[in-house]
């Protein structure tokens, strides 16, 4: 791979791109610029500043991407298949863009006050739509909660509390919506504890019965922030109930809904828990890699010590640190360090499976936890990442080549008994390895030498 960030290897650098229909955008800085800041999102961008070049380009593309057109690089496009040049009208843009894609649209503050056009291009397969000017570094990171709005995502546990009759739950789960009922609400708190939902929906009937059942929730000290507690209005027959409302809002309730058809109230979930979903996203993901942040890392981790000990599974959790980081930074700059880490993320990502959970967990440290692994099972995968690592060759200038190096530590469940116990054991074998000469993997303390780093 080259320190420019161009891979000798199969594995795409960057995980998600943005075709770029503009003209504005192709001065060569600016490219640069916006390159650099794209790229600690994990994306690139390609420039187009032609309409069948970008169009071509769009019905090419798996549909991972996203389309963005700057609306001011009409004025000077082809309107035809000829070479000549005049004004292209947007409707004819609009009926040249392939209808199976959605697009983001780049429009002056002059062009945004005209409803008509607001109208056409909120109608005409629009993703989204952003006032211009708008600085290159907004720009990357509003298009990068794109990205995450348009990922499947993980599954949105719902914790019910009382009777929900019709919902139809296959159809949940195809949204990625999963049901969980529950019926005593003096054992709901542990119940949350143990499978922790994104979203608690208790019903009228359950919070009248008893009014701190949302209080024993709310002050948890380990609430996830990010969960959602809604009142279900049943008694609508019976007219509004502002008192009940107000009780319940004062209580912690988070949402008020009310008891429609089966399919308006799924619709309302769904989209609930879709906000859910994005947010969990940008609040336990890391931007450079996509993979879990410090953050995301605990609460999975967590719930995945629960199920090995429901289950009586192993587990075990490996922390990775790259060797002389520092002396990458200082020798060939910050940027290539980055490179560095994003190739890494790469390299183990490749030997993930299915329940295994990866983590940045800051700077570069990584943290990958094995399911149903034992001890000398994790080291042997552990140490497969490394060797996978160490074969990336990095073009640090022409025909320099360089082979960088990580060092490992394993601890495993139930030796072990929580994630902070786990962490900390494969914290300190990690630190075995780097004083016993780095570029290694230690699960057991072992006679000390050299220093680490």
């Amino acid at each position: 791979m080259k320190a420019d960030g161009n891979m000798t290897s199969e594995a795409p650098l960057y995980r998600n791109h943005v075709l770029l229909l503009s003209q504005n955008f192709t001065i060569k800085d600016n490219q640069h610029e916006l390159q650099l800041h794209a790229h600690k999102y994990d994306f690139d961008f390609r420039f187009f500043c032609e309409v069948r070049d970008f169009v071509a380009a769009v019905e090419a593309d798996t549909g991972n991407g996203l389309y963005v057109i700057d609306l001011d690089a009409l004025h000077n496009m082809q309107s035809d298949m000829e070479d000549r040049r005049k004004t292209l009208m947007l409707g004819e843009l609009l009926q040249r863009l392939p209808a199976s894609h959605s697009y983001v649209y780049l429009q002056s503050a002059r062009q945004g006050s005209r409803f008509l056009l607001q109208q056409r291009l909120v109608d005409s397969n629009c993703l989204a739509y952003a006032e211009k000017p708008i600085p290159n570094d907004v720009l990357v990171d509003k298009l990068f909660n794109l990205f995450i709005q348009k990922k499947r995502g993980d599954l949105v546990r719902l914790m019910v509390l009382g009777e929900v009759a019709g919902l139809d739950e296959n159809a949940l789960l195809r949204r990625r919506l999963e049901l969980v009922r529950h019926l005593d609400p003096q054992t709901l708190h542990l119940r949350v504890k143990d499978v922790q939902p994104e979203m608690v929906l208790i019903t009228e009937a359950e919070f009248e019965r008893n009014e701190a059942i949302v209080r024993i929730l709310k002050k948890n000290i380990e609430a996830d922030p990010v969960r959602e507690i809604v009142l279900l209005q049943q008694r609508l027959d019976a007219g509004p109930h502002p008192d009940l409302v107000r009780r319940a809002l004062a209580g912690g309730f988070d949402a008020i809904m009310q008891a429609t058809e089966p399919a308006l109230l799924a619709g309302q979930l769904i989209n609930r828990a879709d906000k859910i979903r994005v947010n969990k996203d940008l609040i336990g993901k890391d931007r450079a890699t996509g993979l879990l942040n410090k953050v995301g890392l605990q609460k999975k981790a967590q719930e995945l010590v629960r199920q090995a000990a429901r289950e009586d599974r192993s587990l075990t959790l490996g922390v990775v640190d790259i060797d002389k980081f520092k002396t990458i930074n200082d020798t060939w700059g910050h940027h290539f360090g980055d490179i560095v880490i994003k190739r890494l993320s790469l390299a183990l990502a490749q030997h993930v499976e299915e329940g295994d959970l990866l983590s940045r967990f800051g700077g570069e440290e990584f943290v990958v936890v094995f399911w149903d692994t034992t001890l000398e099972e994790g080291r042997r995968r552990l140490d497969a990442m490394r060797r996978s690592f160490c074969d990336v060759a990095f073009e640090v200038a022409p025909g320099e080549v360089r082979h960088f190096s990580f060092s490992g530590g394993l601890a495993a469940y139930p030796e072990y008994k929580s994630e902070n116990e786990l962490f900390l054991r494969a914290d300190a074998m990690l630190y075995v390895a780097k004083q016993n000469g780095r570029n290694q993997v230690c699960t057991h303390p072992v006679a000390e030498a050299g220093a680490p780093g």
